[in-house]
């Protein structure tokens, strides 16, 4: 029984275990090595596995950055899915929450790091550059749809406009919230959750006094 490689809507238990053992090892070798170090042979190496078996699962080293991104996005979204899942209009999502929870993933160093050699890598190689823009739309998606969900009225090019700067806003603040550029304050942290909640809220529901 073969494992499913890549591409695949089904995948066995082994298979996923599989996929797993090598996303990890190639988040390991991008945290301890940088962006210059990923290649597919370094990862199936760090791996223990030989490079065809890696390639069964990821055929170039876009495939594997994509998974490595979708799973990320997938565990933000996990950790999201309370806020992002419908509620009723009368007890809609506390947009301060979902900031909140965004803003408290770039407290792992590990993560930012990890989107910062990601970055860097997108830099220099386009087919990464696409997995990266993939993975930043459907991160827009999830927050259009969460406009959408609060404001039915607001027209869809001006949810997803707000989605992309909102993204923007959050994904930049990492490299000052991080050390990597700068350290936080309480100021700058106010000043930021002030800006992210003017985002996320309708133009007619804005209230300077909600804001810190």
């Amino acid at each position: 029984m073969n494992d499913t490689p890549k591409g695949a809507t089904h995948t066995t238990p082994k298979g996923t275990r599989k996929r797993a053992q090598l996303l990890d090892a190639a988040e390991e070798l991008l945290l301890a090595s940088g962006h210059t170090g990923l290649s597919l042979r370094a990862v199936a190496t760090a791996a223990g596995v030989r490079l065809g078996h890696l390639q069964y699962y990821f055929p170039t080293r876009a495939d594997l950055v994509a998974a490595v991104l979708d799973r990320a996005l997938t565990r933000s979204l996990d950790n999201l899915a309370p806020l992002l899942s419908p509620r009723e209009p009368a007890s809609p999502a506390d947009p301060r929450q979902l900031i909140g929870l965004l803003l408290a993933e770039q407290d792992d160093p590990r993560l930012v790091r990890l989107f910062t050699e990601l970055w860097a890598l997108a830099a220099v190689d386009e087919t990464v550059a696409v997995a990266v823009r993939t993975f930043y739309r459907a991160y827009q998606d999830q927050v259009a749809a969460f406009l959408r969900a609060r404001h039915p009225a607001l027209p869809a090019a001006a949810c997803r406009a707000r989605a992309a700067v909102f993204t923007m806003l959050i994904e930049g603040a990492a490299l000052f919230r991080s050390g990597i550029a700068d350290y936080p304050t309480e100021e700058t942290d106010a000043e930021l959750m002030a800006t992210a909640m003017a985002l996320l809220r309708n133009p007619a529901d804005r209230n300077p006094a909600d804001l810190p």
